[in-house]
């Protein structure tokens, strides 16, 4: 129980800092003088595409924890595997669209979106980075036979990370990729 309060309270603070990084993007990017060409490099069907893989993600960590509870630790390895290469391939695909963006001269320091959307963006990645460190670790110690007996709050303790993690690329992707374009 005290894993979970310990993950209850970093995803506490992880919320207000993310909430502080979506009202500053709102705030800059909605500027008086705003590049507005610069919401149409966004690629939403390709981010789009990707958000539904990491979305995806969070099923196949719900199906590790399922199997883990069941004692069926050779499918919680599977599952916990597939949650890991949806994980990769999402940041493979954020990797692709700052590529792009960079050879379309949308850098950091262009103007205050360039800004605030690598900001958001790269911390969110950061955070995805983290949580499949923490999913790899857990997949080794399973594969060492540590989890062979149900019991451990270790697995749902990492699951409220990555599901935590799921739920702010659903607002992030929302506010930058989303609403811009029904607003604009």
């Amino acid at each position: 129980m005290e894993n979970k309060l310990m993950m209850y309270l970093v995803i506490g603070t992880e919320a207000i800092f993310f909430l502080s990084l979506l009202f500053g993007f709102v705030y800059f990017a909605f500027e008086p003088g705003y590049d507005s060409q610069a919401w149409q490099m966004l690629n939403l069907k390709s981010t789009g595409i990707f958000s539904v893989l990491l979305f995806s993600s969070s099923f196949t960590f719900w199906r590790a924890e399922k199997n883990y509870r069941k004692g069926e630790v050779k499918h919680l390895k599977r599952w916990l595997f597939a949650t890991i290469v949806l994980g990769v391939v999402f940041l493979l695909g954020q990797g692709k669209e700052y590529w792009s963006l960079l050879h379309e001269n949308l850098t950091i320091s262009k103007n205050t979106f360039g800004t605030s959307f690598y900001t958001i963006t790269g911390f969110h990645g950061l955070h995805v980075l983290i949580g499949l460190i923490i999913l790899g670790i857990v997949l080794k110690l399973a594969a060492a036979g540590d989890f062979d007996r149900p019991g451990s709050s270790v697995i749902s303790t990492v699951g409220i990370y990555w599901h935590f993690v799921d739920v702010v690329w659903l607002v992030v992707f929302t506010v930058v990729y989303v609403l811009p374009r029904l607003l604009l």
